[in-house]
């Protein structure tokens, strides 16, 4: 071996599950297992963690959920979330069956009343930093492209389930004006629709990266309002406070009081065996056959049922 040779740097891949979920439940058709229940969402989402681990063969692996109880935003904003519907009544259970499945498989599950999933991520991506961990963040929210930097990276759910984007730093100035760093202010200009929060009145997208290129942060902005026309100056100082309060809405946190253990999220230790045996009960032939393909040395021995599906010995 060459001693000078450098050790590949250890990726964690950590998941945003209700991101993922609420992606599969909407891009699949209603499947159901052989009782008759929904499984959309369930299929949808181990599809992806496949997908995911024969593409990016992580050393580990981390999944983050909300908790469906209010949060500091909501604390900040009440009508942060405010607007979105109930989830559908086949919706709901399927978040308890893919964390029994994970929980089977003996991945690390992580969720905190007061704090979002994204929160989560925020944190463990940091810890990772400090250890000079290669991190993947999996999702379909463009929020936390913020967390993008040199030990970071985001892919990006873009079409349904199958279609992904790879964000590095130069990927997210590329793809929106403005790099990671200034993603909360970009937000905190133009708002989310999605989460419910207003930025300034009339300041969109191509103006906020227009105006964070040329003065870099959100703060230098505020100060040189003068150097703007008139109606920019006039839009950005009547939504002053509201554009303050959208930057604390858009910001993840980095210092949530989570208790991580990396060895614990180790790919080696997970129970493929146990996973395929709750691809049975999903009645995925699909699943079952994809995982001998991704883990085939961690299957024991496997006989073909009647049925076509594989039954562990």
């Amino acid at each position: 071996m060459n001693p000078t040779a450098q050790l590949r740097t250890k990726k964690l891949v950590v998941i945003d599950g209700n991101a993922i979920m609420h992606r599969a439940y909407h891009a699949l058709p209603p499947l159901t297992d052989p009782e008759g229940v929904v499984v959309n969402a369930v299929y949808g989402f181990f599809s992806m963690l496949l997908n995911m681990l024969a593409d990016q063969k992580p050393d580990y692996l981390a999944v983050c959920f909300d908790r469906g109880k209010p949060t500091f935003r909501q604390e900040l904003y009440v009508g942060y979330h405010e607007h979105r519907p109930p989830l559908a009544n086949d919706f709901v259970p399927q978040f308890p069956r893919v964390q029994h499945i994970l929980e089977q498989m003996r991945v690390p599950i992580f969720g905190l009343d007061g704090f979002e999933a994204d929160d989560l991520i925020g944190t463990i991506s940091n810890i990772d930093a400090k250890k000079n961990i290669e991190t993947i963040i999996v999702t379909g929210d463009r929020d936390l492209l913020q967390l993008v930097n040199e030990h970071t990276k985001v892919l990006m759910l873009i079409t349904g389930m199958t279609k992904t984007a790879l964000f590095d730093a130069g990927a997210v100035e590329e793809k929106y004006g403005v790099t990671p760093a200034q993603f909360i202010d970009y937000k905190a200009l133009i708002g989310d629709q999605s989460d419910g929060y207003p930025g300034v009145t009339g300041i969109g997208p191509k103006t906020a990266a227009s105006l964070l290129q040329k003065f870099k942060t959100f703060e230098n902005l505020y100060q040189n309002l003068g150097e703007l026309s008139q109606k920019q100056s006039l839009q950005l100082a009547t939504d002053a406070e509201q554009a303050a309060l959208a930057k604390k809405l858009a910001t993840i946190m980095r210092d949530v009081p989570l208790q991580f253990d990396l060895a614990k999220c180790a790919v080696a230790k997970f129970d493929i065996a146990a996973l395929q045996k709750e691809f049975v009960k999903l009645g995925s032939r699909t699943l079952q056959k994809r995982l001998l393909l991704t883990f085939p040395e961690c299957i024991p021995s496997k006989r073909e049922k009647g049925n076509g599906q594989m039954e562990l010995l």
